[in-house]
């Protein structure tokens, strides 16, 4: 393989990593935004407060967006596979 094809190879993997983590991880993030935002405006500081919304919003989230993500990673993976019968 040349160099140009692993590195697009590379591209393509990242791309996808984002695709399937990103929703998980933009939810957790606005989820600990917001749980951090009012316990600031409570003056609550209990750790198992911030921890377990994010934990059940991000679950949920991987829950309703399975199919997606099965659907990114399946792409790619037949892609990978295709791109390896094609060497031999």
């Amino acid at each position: 393989m040349e160099f140009d094809a692993n590195i697009e190879h590379l591209q393509q993997a990242y791309w996808h990593i984002l695709l399937v983590s990103g929703p998980v991880l933009g939810v957790a993030l606005v989820v600990g935004r917001v749980v951090g935002i009012v316990q600031a405006a409570t003056s609550i500081n209990e750790q198992t407060l911030s921890f377990v919304p994010k934990l059940a919003i991000a679950m949920l989230t991987m829950a309703l967006a399975s199919g997606f993500m099965l659907t990114v990673m399946t792409d790619y993976f037949l892609s990978i596979f295709e791109t390896i019968r094609a060497i031999r």
